[in-house]
């Protein structure tokens, strides 16, 4: 076949590109540079107002990521040192690679009705299209609606380039599947999804991740197979999120424990018993949760339109699952009101202290955070709102603090947003007189505090899933 002889002409995978340098992108390169089977790496970044200082510094070997990411400067330092990576806006480069993936974020413009933003994902494989020379391997690993690769990709990269995939270029979808404060190692350890165009694309596409694996392996099937592999798994994790989610405002109006609910379900265990139970939660934050279930359910309607059976009239459970999770930051504003209601006040011209920005523990991740929504519906009402959190620096037009006596100087509420490790060891007597408040309001979203600890201090509690603390005796 012509592909199989121009890669056979080519030659072992040697100089790899990688476009967009966030929390798929960085780790990625690295770990592509820091190993021996290849000789170098580009990282592409715009130099763009808003992330064009990524470059000086991945150059510096310094990340642009500031949560905890076991190794990730090191290995950057190491690569940089040895001159095996550089990251650079000048997308004519990707002329002299072997093989280039694009790490670009799919958001949605309207997800009521389905619509994909593919312009920044569209603009990259727009330069790698006019770039593109016979031979080379086009990988996509930005999740995306099913059918994407085979038509939307493989159409942009073939007018751009005059060449066809499958027989002049290679083409392949090989989703990340990373989660922020552990990317090196889920890079290496999780299994490797690897769907291409053509039998010889996922050849291809095996070649470039092999070397990066260490007890992950290779799961080889078509393009379209990969893109819904991607957007089931982050959908099955959200309906399961979901699930915990909705069992814990059904304990909440019972008056148990939903974690004492969890801890049953869980103890059930033998051959043939799958229980997974998640923990409950403030809300669902990141970039792929809160999108890739409309991913999916784009696909089923574009590949599957007339064809799909199901229940008439009735609404899909993944989409159901996206709004219980959703629903969570307007939840925990409705705590924080029962709670301040309570003590005598509301929320109008009440401060309220905000412990955690990033939707992650012990990271600086802030994509479509809960935290949003719930100090938005705080403003609307009145409150005052500050906002600390140790990793990020900023966030645009949000003050973030990262002193935490300061954010709770004052405060009428203090509510935590994200499980930061800064927050486990809160103490009731030191709070209680930074506030100044007789009865203070701690509201925790992720299960950080005894509740018991505080109410004995004179706190006014409420927590998710806590239907047998929420309406305790306030002690005076």
């Amino acid at each position: 076949m012509a592909l199989e002889a121009l890669i056979r002409k080519r030659g072992p995978i040697k100089k790899i590109g990688v476009i967009g340098m966030g929390y798929v992108g960085i780790p990625a390169a690295a770990l592509f540079a820091d190993s021996p089977v290849f000789d170098f790496v580009y990282g592409f970044q715009r130099d763009s107002p808003s992330s064009g200082y990524k470059i000086a510094m991945l150059n510096r070997g310094e990340s642009p990521l500031k949560g905890e990411e076991p190794g990730l400067e090191d290995i950057l330092k190491k690569v940089v040192t040895e001159k095996k990576f550089s990251c650079t806006s000048d997308f004519k480069k990707i002329a002299d690679l072997d093989a280039v993936t694009l790490s670009i974020q799919t958001p949605f413009l309207n997800k009521e009705d389905l619509l994909p933003d593919f312009s920044p994902l569209t603009e990259g494989i727009e330069q790698v299209g006019h770039h593109l020379s016979p031979g080379m391997l086009v990988v996509l690993e930005s999740t995306i609606t099913p059918g994407t690769t085979v038509t939307f990709a493989r159409e942009i990269l073939e007018r751009e380039s005059g060449l066809k995939a499958g027989v002049d270029f290679a083409l392949a979808h090989a989703p990340e599947r990373v989660m922020a404060g552990r990317l090196l190692r889920n890079i290496r350890e999780h299994d490797r999804i690897v769907g291409g165009f053509d039998p010889i694309s996922t050849q291809r596409a095996t070649e470039l991740y092999t070397p990066v694996l260490t007890l992950g392996k290779i799961i080889p099937m078509s393009a379209t197979a990969a893109e819904v592999t991607k957007t089931t798994e982050n959908t099955f994790r959200d309906l399961q999120i979901a699930a915990i989610n909705e069992l814990a405002l059904y304990c909440e109006a019972m008056g148990i424990n939903v974690y004492d609910v969890r801890r049953g379900v869980d103890s059930l265990k033998g051959e043939g018993i799958t229980r997974a139970m998640l923990w409950p939660g403030a809300g669902v934050g990141g970039h792929c949760l809160t999108k890739d279930t409309y991913h999916l359910e784009r696909g089923v309607q574009v590949l599957g339109k007339d064809l799909l059976d199901y229940p008439v009239g009735e609404p899909s459970l993944y989409i159901l699952a996206r709004r219980i999770n959703d629903f969570m930051p307007t939840h925990m504003f409705r705590l924080t009101t029962d709670a301040l209601k309570r003590t005598g006040r509301s929320l109008k011209g009440a401060k309220v202290a905000i412990l955690g920005w990033a939707f992650l523990a012990n990271s600086d991740d802030t994509r479509n955070t809960p935290s949003e929504p719930y100090r938005d519906n705080l403003i609307k009402a009145g409150a005052t709102v500050i906002v600390h959190d140790p990793h990020v620096l900023e966030y645009p037009h949000v003050p973030i603090f990262q002193h935490l006596d300061e954010t709770m100087k004052g405060a009428d509420a203090i509510v935590i947003f994200a499980g930061h490790h800064q927050y486990k060891n809160l103490d009731p007597d030191h709070i209680r007189a930074l506030s100044g408040r007789s009865h203070p309001v701690i509201v925790d979203g992720r299960n950080m505090i005894d509740p018991d600890h505080f109410i004995k201090h004179g706190f006014v509690y409420k927590g998710i899933g806590r239907g047998d603390k929420n309406m305790h005796k306030i002690l005076r």
